[in-house]
């Protein structure tokens, strides 16, 4: 199956799930986001090597990593392969020089260690299909919106108020797919890439 690069794109807080971070994955070479859901300690171990900070005392990642070069196992890539029922699932793929094997972990501990080793991140078609959100189609979406809207309030001074854009709602049975796709293009303006997950979820439910 072919794989699919990925980058990290963004790490911010969870604003419904206390001690929780949304991980934002970016398709290498499209238009697709991958959010996951990861926890504290998780995100903290990702942020500090992102930002290339140094602390006091090793990490669980550094020490895996200290483990791995001491019994001379090199990481080769991660893989996010499966999602079911909602959870990702991921794989180290290593090499001790002579056999290539995986261990299975969870996304956010695959990219912790992977991200200290320097070695890609990847995902399968499926995943992406499944759970990314295409930035592009929101975008033209609400670009049409904000044309239509254009026509109906400007004045002749093309300087006529516009209400405030509203915040998105949580996604509900009895909201309209239209309502729900505009709802999902107005949390990803506003990086609100958790609720934007929970929206998308909410239109693959109906539409599988």
């Amino acid at each position: 199956m072919k794989k699919i690069q990925l980058e990290i794109l963004g790490l911010s807080s969870s604003q419904s799930q206390s001690g929780s971070f949304a991980l934002i994955l970016g398709e290498k070479t499209g238009n697709r986001r991958l959010p996951i859901i990861i926890g504290m300690f998780e995100a903290q171990s990702i942020a500090i090597q992102i930002e290339k900070i140094s602390p006091n005392r090793p990490l669980t990642h550094d020490l895996f990593k200290s483990f791995a070069e001491q019994v001379h196992v090199a990481i080769l890539e991660v893989m996010i392969s499966d999602l079911k029922e909602g959870v990702f699932y991921s794989k180290i793929v290593c090499s001790d020089g002579a056999t290539t094997f995986e261990l299975d972990a969870r996304p956010s501990d695959a990219i912790a260690i992977g991200l200290r080793f320097g070695v890609p991140i990847y995902t399968v078609e499926s995943v992406l299909s499944e759970a990314g959100i295409i930035l592009s189609d929101l975008d033209e979406n609400t670009e049409e919106t904000d044309d239509e809207d254009d026509d109906e309030d400007d004045d002749d001074t093309g300087t006529a108020d516009r209400p405030a854009p509203t915040t998105p709602k949580e996604p509900s049975g009895q909201v309209s797919l239209d309502e729900l796709t505009k709802m999902l293009a107005q949390a990803l303006e506003r990086e609100d890439y958790e609720k934007a997950a929970k929206i998308r979820d909410e239109l693959n439910k109906r539409n599988p």
